[in-house]
C-alpha cells in the first residue's frame, strides 16, 4: 500500500514540485495539496493521509499554530518545509518541539532545479516519517518532563576526564533536549552529533542553551572539551574528539559523508573511542538507519560503557536497534531514564576510584 501524502504550502510552484517528487516515487503518492491550513483541514478529514509536508510560514494561519492544534487534536507525521534563514531555522526548532517529525529545506538558488535535486532527500523524509510513533505532545516547560518537575541531578564525581557521547537522527533534536536538561552543571564534558543540514544547528545549539542547566554551542572545533559544557557538531562537519596533551579537545573535519550523514554519529563515536575508551559514556538516541552502530561497537571494545533509547520512547528506533543489534550497548532504558543511568554509573566510578 502506498504512503499518503498530503502537501500543504501557500506557494503554487513548491505545491507542483513536491507534487511530482513524490508521484515519481513507486510507494506513495498525493492524494491532496492546499494551499492554506484551513483548506488542509478539510483535506485530512477527506483523505486520511499517512504524511503531511507543511509550510512553516504561510497565510490564513500560521503553520505553528496549525501544527500545533494538529498535534493537539489529530496527531499525524509531519514533515516541515523550511527556508534557510535565520528566522526559518528558529521556527523549524519550534515545529520539531511541537512535534514535527523532521523537516527539509527550500533550496536558495533556482527552486525548480534545487528541489528535484532534492528528490531523494524528500522521499526519504517522508518515508522515515510515515514509520515515526506519534504522540499527542504538550511542551512542557524547561526542567519539566512529561508536565512534572524534574528532580535536579547531581554530579557526586565531577572530572574533566569523563564524558558523554551522544548520537541522534530523526526525533533527536527533542531527545537530546529532554536528555540534557536533566543534567547537572557540573556533568562531564559532553559532545553531540545529531543529523541536521548547515545553517540549523547553530539555532538548535541556542535554543538548547537558554533551556538547560549545562551551556550548549555549535563546536567551532580546537576548543578545550569542559565539565558543564555541551559541543553540538555543526552541519557542515563531522565533529571529532581529539587529545591535546592532557586535554580533551573538539575536531572538525569536512571530510566525505559517512552512512550518507556530514556530520555522522559513527566519526564521532569512532573518536571517542581512540581518544577516550573507558573514560567515556557512549547514549544512542532515536534516528533511522544504521549511523552510530559500528561506532558504539569500537567505543565498547575500547572501555566506554554505552548506553541505548528504548524502542517505546524513540520517534523511529532504527539506530539504537541496529547498535543493539549489534552488541554495542550495555544498557537499553527509556529517554527519560537515561540521564540518570549516566550520573548513576559516573558515581559508582567515583565510589570504586576513592576505594582503591
Amino acid at each position: 500500500m502506498k504512503i499518503k501524502v498530503l502537501i500543504v504550502d501557500d506557494s503554487a510552484l513548491i505545491r507542483g514540485l513536491m507534487k511530482e517528487i513524490v508521484n515519481s516515487q513507486p510507494d506513495m503518492e498525493v492524494v491532496g495539496v492546499a494551499p492554506d491550513p484551513l483548506a488542509a483541514r478539510d483535506l485530512i478529514k477527506q483523505t486520511n493521509p499517512d504524511v503531511l509536508t507543511l509550510d512553516v510560514e504561510m497565510p490564513k494561519m500560521d503553520g505553528l499554530d496549525f501544527l500545533e492544534r494538529l498535534m493537539r487534536l489529530r496527531p499525524m507525521p509531519v514533515v516541515m518545509v523550511s527556508s534557510l534563514t535565520e528566522r526559518g531555522s528558529e521556527i523549524t526548532m519550534r515545529a520539531l518541539e511541537l512535534g514535527a517529525v523532521d523537516f527539509v529545506t527550500k533550496p536558495k538558488i533556482s527552486i525548480q532545479n534545487g528541489m528535484l535535486e532534492y528528490t531523494d532527500l524528500i522521499a526519504d523524509k517522508i518515508r522515515i516519517a510515515s514509520r515515526a510513533r506519534i504522540k499527542p505532545r504538550t511542551v512542557p516547560a524547561a526542567g519539566v518532563q512529561g508536565g512534572q518537575p524534574l528532580a535536579p541531578l547531581r554530579n557526586p564525581f565531577t572530572s574533566s576526564e569523563k564524558l558523554i557521547i551522544i548520537g541522534a537522527s530523526t526525533g533527536g533534536t527533542e531527545a537530546i533536549k529532554d536528555f540534557l536538561i536533566q543534567l547537572p552543571p557540573d556533568s562531564p564534558g559532553i559532545l553531540i552529533t545529531q543529523h541536521m543540514p548547515e545553517g540549523f544547528t547553530t539555532s538548535f545549539a541556542n535554543r538548547l542553551d537558554k533551556l538547560c542547566r549545562i551551556s550548549v554551542k555549535e563546536a567551532e572545533g580546537g576548543e578545550r572539551v569542559l565539565p558543564g559544557h555541551a559541543y553540538l557538531a555543526p552541519g557542515h562537519s563531522h565533529l571529532m574528539l581529539v587529545r591535546s596533551g592532557a586535554n580533551y579537545m573538539t575536531k572538525l573535519d569536512q571530510g566525505p559523508p559517512v552512512n550518507r550523514h556530514r556530520p555522522s554519529v559513527d566519526v564521532l563515536f569512532h573518536s571517542a573511542a581512540v581518544n577516550a575508551g573507558k573514560n567515556a559514556v557512549g547514549v544512542i538516541l532515536t534516528g533511522m538507519g544504521r549511523d552510530g552502530a559500528a561506532g558504539m561497537l569500537e567505543m565498547k571494545k575500547a572501555g566506554a560503557y554505552n548506553l541505548a533509547q528504548d524502542e517505546a520512547s524513540c520517534v523511529v528506533f532504527g539506530m539504537p536497534k541496529e547498535a543493539i543489534a549489534m552488541g554495542g550497548t550495555h544498557e537499553v532504558a527509556p529517554l527519560h531514564e537515561l540521564p540518570g543511568r549516566v550520573m548513576e554509573f559516573f558515581a559508582a566510578q567515583g565510589n570504586r576510584a576513592m576505594r582503591v
